[in-house]
């Protein structure tokens, strides 16, 4: 299924994104939702090739960022790539991160998703994207996953209190040889993420700025056993 903004009128959704639905029921009849949030320079067709490939009870939407790069080319936020480091667009980083919360709550209403239930997966950017977002309203997720992202400084004094972000699962992966990101971010995240107290699983792989097979089986895995676990209390 392939949605967009505006394509069934009051219900529209405030992103492009492509829907896999959940092969199989939940008892509640809820499915568990999961966004999957691409990096930069890509597009909601990025990372849907994972969709079959993850729980069959979740129904997955894979959006797309709305800054217009290029033909199929889009951004959540602009990024200059200096010899000093980084230079971003905390403003539009901050629209892109209210545009997704606001997606989750019509994602919810428009597919009777479980709230309780609901995951960020996020590349690079994406990733970047979906820590901001856990680490600014953690009560509106039940887990993310951060694949080779960064905390940028710019998102530090956005950072709400450790109690609300205590118990919140969060996978984060890199690649050592990461040249894209350097794997010096995540280990920068991860003590930031410690200081939240977060439920931190943090792997590290032999790999460049990628979505390795290993990375993927032990996030697939991760996730699995946080939808067979008790829903985190918000």
């Amino acid at each position: 299924m392939d949605g967009t903004p505006g394509d069934e009128g009051g219900d529209a959704l405030p992103l492009v994104y492509l829907a896999h639905e959940p092969r199989q029921p939940t008892p509640t009849g809820k499915p568990p939702l999961i966004l999957l949030l691409h990096g930069v320079g890509a597009n909601e067709r990025d990372l849907f090739s994972l969709a079959p490939q993850l729980d069959s009870r979740l129904l997955t939407l894979s959006l797309r960022a709305p800054l217009t790069r290029g033909p199929n080319s889009y951004a959540w936020f602009t990024v200059a790539f200096l010899p000093t480091g980084f230079k971003i667009a905390p403003e539009q980083l901050d629209a892109s991160r209210r545009r997704v919360i606001e997606f989750i709550s019509a994602a919810i209403k428009r597919y009777d998703a479980d709230p309780q239930r609901v995951y960020l997966l996020g590349f690079s950017q994406g990733a970047i994207l979906s820590l901001a977002t856990a680490l600014t309203e953690p009560e509106l997720l039940a887990g993310v996953i951060a694949l080779s992202g960064r905390i940028p400084p710019e998102v530090e004094p956005w950072i709400v209190a450790p109690e609300r972000t205590a118990g919140l699962p969060v996978f984060l992966a890199h690649g050592r040889q990461d040249s894209v990101i350097p794997y010096e971010w995540a280990e920068r995240a991860r003590p930031i993420l410690e200081r939240q107290r977060v439920a931190l699983d943090y792997h590290t792989y032999d790999m460049e700025h990628q979505i390795g097979a290993q990375t993927f089986a032990n996030l697939s895995a991760w996730l699995t056993a946080h939808l067979d676990a008790p829903r985190r209390e918000g």
